[in-house]
């Protein structure tokens, strides 16, 4: 199983519930860190470091003497990464999306993979946890190709739990695609319902099932929960607010480490979760 824990904004404390999961179950579990523009979970995980690796994106490399500027991969690429003008092509590596469109639609084989860094992938130990994170390259702006390279990092014999970059956009689509279901993360705030909806939508449009937990649950307004009982969304748990809880993660500590006792609370979270997967999955083979 799949289980990806996502928020529509920064700061809710996603990466704090994703490593909590990880660290309340037994069995093969694995955390797969997402988040490569600013992966952080290696700071609770304390990973014991076994392999780094380099990756790097397929870009188009253009021999001009073979090039018939015919324009077929320029018409093809949706993000303009090589642009035909005349008898002259140019390409764009940092928009490139690394698809490898181009190279087959060019009949004159003018078109081969280069190389572009995108960033590293680290894999690692935390305990009995296999722990996974990429880290993309200071000033590579396109981040989705990374997220795949540590998504295929997953192992089918383990739990995943991937910790998703915030926000709606393409990274999110990128890490929650193929997971059995998503946690949102959200806060009791006109920012949190606000962003929880647009990652509510963007979760039904994918036809991934999903339930929320409200952090800092007793600041606010209850708002959030009027929406998910409106939506029938289903409301896992709520943390209240604990200083403590705050001061612990300035110091790279834990939520269980500061809280043990909210150990078992994640173990029926993951039950519920299972119990839901297991639910939709009978829903489909029966449809």
């Amino acid at each position: 199983m799949i289980i990806s824990v996502a928020s529509g904004k920064g700061g809710t404390g996603k990466t704090s519930v994703a490593v909590a999961l990880a660290a309340s179950l037994e069995g093969p579990v694995q955390l797969l860190d997402c988040d490569v523009e600013a992966p952080n979970a290696h700071i609770f995980m304390k990973p014991r470091w076994e392999k780094k690796e380099a990756i790097y994106a397929q870009v188009p490399l253009v021999d001009e003497e073979k090039c018939t500027y015919c324009r077929a991969c320029s018409q093809l690429c949706q993000f303009k990464a090589i642009l035909v003008l005349g008898e002259t092509i140019l390409t764009f590596p940092e928009m490139c999306h690394a698809c490898g469109g181009c190279f087959l639609v060019c009949e004159a084989k003018a078109l081969s993979p280069g190389g572009k860094e995108l960033g590293e992938v680290e894999e690692g130990w935390s305990g009995p946890i296999y722990f996974v994170q990429g880290r993309l390259r200071v000033g590579e702006p396109m981040s989705p190709p990374l997220i795949r390279e540590v998504k295929k990092r997953i192992r089918k014999d383990a739990l995943a739990i991937l910790d998703a970059p915030p926000g709606t956009s393409c990274p999110v689509v990128q890490t929650v695609k193929g997971s059995d279901f998503t946690i949102l993360v959200t806060e009791p705030t006109s920012f949190g319902l606000y962003d929880l909806k647009l990652a509510v939508g963007a979760l039904g449009t994918l036809g991934i099932p999903c339930g929320v937990i409200i952090n800092r649950s007793d600041v606010g307004d209850k708002k959030v929960q009027a929406y998910l009982q409106s939506q029938g969304i289903p409301l896992l748990m709520e943390i209240p607010f604990d200083r403590k809880i705050a001061e612990g993660y300035a110091g790279g500590r834990s939520l269980l480490e500061v809280k043990p006792e909210m150990k078992n609370s994640f173990q029926e979270l993951f039950r519920e979760i299972s119990a839901q997967v297991e639910k939709e999955r009978r829903g489909l083979y029966v449809q």
